[in-house]
């Protein structure tokens, strides 16, 4: 009889370690997933909606007033008024309008999402000069610093016309506008020649004489496209109206 009592004693223990083990496995094979759950979570977290309060919500009304998407008053206060008008804005850049400012509508609005913290004015300049520089090395890099400059100039150029969405963001990731953000190139890091044509881009200079267009003629497809005025060929790009 002890020896049956023994026995059983010892398979529980061997049956306890056993099911410890395993969930250890099982918590170790699911662990790698918590930190981008988390960051999902943090991103969720920053984002600005109906409800939403504070400095981040004034200047997201401040810059929709600006642009003339918004009419109420610059109060902080993400009321319907404000998400009527993120969506308004969204339409027009080509974004998912569902009244939040999340990731996507921060850059377009030209201002830097932080992880619990919403967004934040402060080095907006910066990011555009940042942003159409990674555009230019993307779309540019084997061209002149001339022609650099002039593929910065017509993204300048589209979002002073009233055809194209009015920040640097919006007219970059417009949907189909650049071969570059379709194949993901724009996402490599630009080097100092880029960066100083979009600043020079940015300072005023437009090689192109005021183009909203651009190709490679050997590489082209769209029948559209040639169906453009040109007005000047730098390098291996025609630049047209």
């Amino acid at each position: 009889m002890k020896k049956i009592i023994r026995l059983s004693a010892l398979s529980l223990i061997l049956f306890a370690v056993l099911a410890g083990a395993t969930a250890f496995a099982v918590s170790a094979y699911t662990r790698p997933e918590a930190p981008a759950a988390a960051a999902s979570a943090e991103a969720e977290a920053a984002a600005l909606r109906q409800g939403s309060r504070g400095q981040d919500v004034k200047t997201v009304q401040t810059k929709l007033r600006r642009w003339g998407y918004y009419e109420g008053a610059v109060d902080g206060i993400y009321g319907p008024q404000t998400k009527a008008a993120v969506v308004r804005f969204q339409r027009k850049n080509g974004l998912t309008a569902d009244g939040v400012v999340g990731k996507q509508t921060f850059a377009a609005l030209g201002m830097m999402q932080q992880a619990g913290g919403g967004g934040q004015q402060g080095g907006t300049a910066d990011a555009d000069t940042y942003l159409l520089a990674r555009c230019i090395y993307a779309e540019a890099r084997g061209e002149s610093y001339t022609g650099q400059v002039a593929v910065g100039a017509v993204v300048l150029n589209r979002v002073r016309s009233p055809q194209f969405p009015n920040t640097i963001a919006g007219v970059i990731y417009q949907r189909h506008a650049f071969t570059a953000v379709s194949d993901g190139q724009i996402d490599l890091t630009p080097d100092r020649t880029a960066i100083n044509a979009a600043k020079d881009a940015l300072a005023g200079w437009d090689p192109t004489g005021g183009c909203l267009y651009y190709y490679n003629p050997a590489k082209a497809t769209s029948e559209w496209i040639f169906s453009r005025e040109t007005v000047i060929t730098i390098g291996k790009h025609v630049f047209a109206i």
